[in-house]
């Protein structure tokens, strides 16, 4: 139980380290590469990775039902392609602790989308928290700031958060046998072709600055995006998810954006502001009440273990309050 409970750890602190410090990976590729096209060369790079863990595992590389496609359809649109084509527009705008933060409004809002969609019932406690956290969000943007930078840079950043919690409640509406591994390199891939098309259309210059050939610093920046943050990170998300369930993950999505603003205060001397750290700690206020029950169940658990360890005698194992003999 303790290696068990050992490695969801050191697993939770890479996925938040892989996470937190995409971030100013991607504002270090934002200097040389249009943002588009370098979401998509990260998704190329990531999909190819990800295709090579299902084969090397010997896992079902292809999808049978019609249910199977429009998840794979969905997640490329929503959860890739529209969600990072928002995500790194936006944050050419802002620094890279801003667009981690508003990337943690996502929990706070897929409540919203559930609702309609699943035919979820929202508690008291949740509809204050979704507008608490939408508070947190027009405290991030700084409303006294120029139209033509931060505050902008928010609306796209809030667009891709909103893009993310509506793909994930229509994913959610499908149950599919296809592993998880497999539908994530399928979703990676179709991503990416939506962000090629993107770019395409929207990056003229694009073609040009990719003959050119980007710099040393953002192809070191694209390679950690695709293979440590993305490839490597949805699978330890996946594997997590297993382990711990969805509460308990869902708290990476507060440690990230901390990670976030301490490696982009190191790395780039990026500033951490005041209205920043406020907008954030709403912004967790709002996830806390919404998901108020899940995680009083949580902390009881976690009570209950310490509690039973505490008086364990020695040759017993204290699970829950209960002790087991050796």
């Amino acid at each position: 139980m303790w290696s068990n409970r050992l490695r969801n750890g050191i697993f939770f602190a890479l996925l938040a380290l892989f996470w937190g410090t995409s971030y100013p990976a991607i504002e270090v590729g934002l200097q040389s590469l249009p943002p588009l096209l370098f979401a998509a060369l990260r998704f190329d790079l990531a999909s190819v990775a990800l295709f090579g863990y299902v084969f090397a595992t010997g896992r079902r590389r292809w999808p049978e039902t019609r249910a199977e496609w429009r998840v794979i359809a969905i997640g490329g649109v929503f959860l890739i392609g529209l969600y990072f084509a928002l995500q790194f527009v936006g944050q050419s705008y802002v620094s890279s602790a801003i667009s981690a933060v508003m990337m943690s409004f996502v929990p706070v809002v897929t409540p919203a989308f559930a609702v309609p969609l699943l035919r979820e019932r929202l508690s008291p406690p949740a509809i204050g928290g979704i507008v608490i956290g939408l508070l947190g969000v027009v405290i991030v943007a700084d409303p006294g700031g120029a139209l033509d930078g931060r505050l902008i840079g928010v609306f796209l950043l809030f667009g891709s958060a909103v893009s993310f919690a509506f793909g994930s409640v229509l994913t959610a509406r499908f149950d599919t046998a296809l592993p998880l591994s497999t539908t994530q390199a399928w979703v990676t891939l179709v991503g990416a072709g939506v962000l090629h098309l993107s770019s395409g259309v929207l990056e003229p210059s694009a073609a040009a600055v990719l003959a050119a050939g980007p710099p040393i610093d953002a192809l070191v920046a694209l390679g950690y995006l695709a293979v440590a943050a993305s490839a490597g990170g949805f699978l330890l998300y996946f594997e997590l998810l297993r382990e711990l369930g969805p509460s308990e993950l869902s708290l990476v999505s507060y440690l990230t954006p901390v990670v976030a603003a301490v490696s982009g205060w190191l790395a780039l001397g990026e500033a951490i502001t005041a209205s920043t750290m406020l907008g954030f700690c709403v912004i967790a206020a709002g996830f806390a009440l919404i998901e108020l029950r899940p995680l009083h169940r949580l902390l009881t658990r976690h009570r209950r273990h310490a509690t039973a360890r505490r008086y364990a005698e020695p040759g017993t194992i204290a699970v829950a309050g209960n002790r087991y003999y050796e």
